[in-house]
């Protein structure tokens, strides 16, 4: 990694929709995942989406190796707010009795945003192309959060020096991180304080490229102070901002 970049993203509406469905209501994740993340970038410089059955996404096989990480904001201890949306489609051609209406119930984020960092490297010409779009806020095609009626925009580009982290010292992580198979217990925890939180996601993580299928891991969100113990991978220390420290997966 050469440059590590940052932006903010931001949505009226998202439907980050799970692959399975509950009571005939289509769940969406929580938080912004890698894979969709990546689907985000491609329509901003231009990569093709799904085209056909069986193969990925151009957009995913040429960022799939992109470093990014992901730090909820302005949302409730990790949570957005949610409410059910209901579509009512009665061309017919949704449902197999002619005339008749399809209702589609949908989960969805309401006002979700996401502070996105992504690592750069400088031999690469579409990672050029991905910081001069991000900065100068061009777009191939109009960006959104799961649905093409949830259009995004973003703004609040930045630029870090950063070195890694070496986990000498207690430390705070800014963005969700992939929960280690051993975690050592945080420390200074009381149980009194009411601003603390701790929020678990399962989350996709990439494509199994046989499968076609999400591949999946267990990520944390929270604000509690971690102790050194914690040997958390792809960790950096971004210089100048003592307290942030954040994971690229």
């Amino acid at each position: 990694m050469d440059k590590l970049i940052s932006v903010d993203f931001k949505a009226s509406f998202g439907f980050l929709k799970k692959p399975d469905i509950n009571e005939g209501v289509y769940l969406t994740f929580n938080i912004l995942h890698k894979p969709a993340f990546l689907g985000i970038l491609g329509a901003i410089v231009g990569l093709e989406g799904f085209q056909s059955k069986g193969k990925l996404p151009e957009y995913y096989q040429k960022l799939k190796n992109l470093l990014i990480g992901i730090q909820p904001l302005q949302s409730r201890q990790g949570n957005y707010e949610k409410i059910i949306l209901a579509y009512n489609n009665s061309t017919g051609y949704a449902s197999r009795e002619e005339g008749g209406n399809l209702i589609v119930s949908e989960q969805t984020l309401i006002k979700p945003s996401f502070r996105c960092f992504i690592g750069l490297e400088d031999k690469n010409p579409l990672h050029q192309e991905i910081d001069t779009h991000l900065e100068k806020r061009l777009a191939e095609y109009i960006p959104y959060l799961g649905k093409n009626d949830f259009s995004l925009w973003w703004d609040n580009y930045r630029e870090y020096s950063w070195s890694p982290f070496s986990c000498q010292k207690n430390f705070t992580l800014k963005t969700i991180f992939q929960k280690p198979e051993r975690v050592v217990p945080i420390v200074d925890y009381d149980g009194n304080s009411k601003n603390e939180f701790i929020y678990f996601e399962r989350l996709p993580i990439q494509f199994d490229e046989k499968l076609l299928q999400y591949q999946y891991a267990n990520f944390v969100f929270t604000n509690y102070l971690l102790d050194k113990d914690n040997h958390i991978e792809n960790t950096f220390q971004l210089e100048g901002h003592e307290d942030n420290v954040i994971q690229l997966i």
